[in-house]
């Protein structure tokens, strides 16, 4: 409030002197410079008596000239005044409102209106200390709003109540307690859905696998509506010390900083992500949508990369591309799209598409290879696994 107090009275005074000379109409006539002169005149006649070279009858005779001539500059001066304010006024008005406008436009272009002014050693205590007092997982869920109950069918309701049922009677049961974790997430039942989880990774050994914990990290942030709790910052650090390029998990970084008033640190993580990760993955886009405010934020100025795949042009020449050139081209897209997948891992919807371009191009036997290391990769997660088969299906690899 002081700022804008300060801002406030700071405009009104700028724009009051800018606008002042306008408003009063200070200007003058071809009078007022000669009437200067005539009284400079006036002392002089003084200070030539007083020194005796000037007679008293001739000192005289020069005053009452001088004074002619003052009467005479006044009346051409006098006109100019009385009609000035007319005229300025308006102009006044118009040069008042444009400054006003001009200010306003600048600085909610370059400013940050209901910004607090922090210095930077401030504000990185600032985010500290934000990161430090945030709720723990129990408290962010317990604060959490009541999600509206999805509409399901009685059939799938009765058998997720028996799956709630039989379920922790199986303490050793991997699938039933992937099942149970999975379907109390569907239902929007996040915190049953981590006991199960959790559970689930005890099972799996240690290390667990990374699919696993990806998909907890992913629950704990829906349970707590949002937030980035100390639990979850454990898990994902824990993830990226095993995987430093996992993609769940530098998403879920950068929103830390981005919940903690740190957007300098949360750009920097998504800018890479955004540029580097597979568009179709939720959490490169996740970080898409928000990777400008925290960039306007952090006082950067931010333009998204293009959208990644052929362009308009490149489909353009493709269609007059002869059949060699063209299956040239497309086994150098499907040798790219290998390449990342092998060095930077990717959906399972990038693994299933990389098999059915292998199988349109006639390449069975790499198509089965990458069918098994996909496999591997989406063991745990029964989704990724399913659409790696159909792909495999449609790819002539399995029946």
């Amino acid at each position: 409030m002081i700022f804008w107090v300060i801002a406030i009275l700071l405009a009104l005074v700028a724009t009051g002197l800018l606008i002042s000379p306008l408003w009063w109409a200070t200007a003058t006539g071809p009078g007022a410079t000669d009437i200067d002169v005539y009284r400079d005149q006036l002392a002089e006649v003084d200070r030539d008596l007083a020194r005796g070279v000037l007679a008293a009858d001739e000192a005289e005779r020069t005053r009452t000239e001088i004074a002619r001539r003052i009467l005479a500059a006044d009346k051409a001066t006098g006109p100019v005044l009385s009609d000035g304010p007319a005229r300025g006024r308006p102009l006044a008005i118009a040069l008042a409102v444009a400054v006003v406008a001009a200010t306003a436009t600048l600085y909610w272009t370059l400013g940050a209106p209901g910004y607090d002014n922090f210095p930077q050693a401030e504000r990185i205590a600032r985010g500290d200390a934000m990161r430090a007092n945030r709720p723990t997982q129990a408290q962010a869920e317990a604060a959490a709003p009541t999600l509206p109950t999805p509409d399901a069918g009685d059939d799938y309701l009765a058998m997720v109540a028996q799956l709630r049922a039989i379920v922790p009677t199986r303490p050793d049961d991997t699938q039933g307690w992937e099942l149970l974790a999975r379907q109390e997430a569907t239902l929007g039942n996040f915190t049953a859905a981590i006991a199960a989880q959790t559970h689930l990774i005890g099972l799996r050994g240690d290390p667990p696998p990374l699919p696993d914990q990806e998909l907890l990290a992913d629950l704990m942030v829906a349970a707590a509506d949002g937030l980035v709790s100390p639990e979850t910052e454990d898990l994902i650090r824990d993830i990226l010390e095993r995987a430093p390029q996992n993609i769940t998990a530098r998403y879920y970084i950068g929103l830390l900083y981005a919940q903690t008033d740190r957007p300098d640190i949360a750009f920097r993580l998504w800018r890479d992500l955004v540029t580097e990760g597979p568009a179709d993955d939720p959490h490169v886009q996740f970080a898409g949508g928000q990777v400008q405010a925290v960039a306007a934020a952090a006082g950067v100025d931010y333009a998204p990369p293009p959208e990644r795949g052929p362009s308009a042009a490149d489909v353009a020449a493709a269609a007059d591309m002869t059949p060699e050139d063209r299956a040239a081209m497309v086994q150098g897209m499907v040798a790219q799209l290998s390449d990342r997948l092998a060095t930077q891992g990717g959906p399972a919807t990038d693994w299933a598409r990389l098999i059915t371009a292998l199988g349109v191009l006639g390449d069975s036997d790499q198509a089965m290879a990458i069918l098994t290391e996909a496999r591997q990769v989406f063991s745990s997660d029964p989704t990724g696994l399913q659409t790696i088969d159909d792909a495999a299906a449609q790819a002539g690899l399995i029946e």
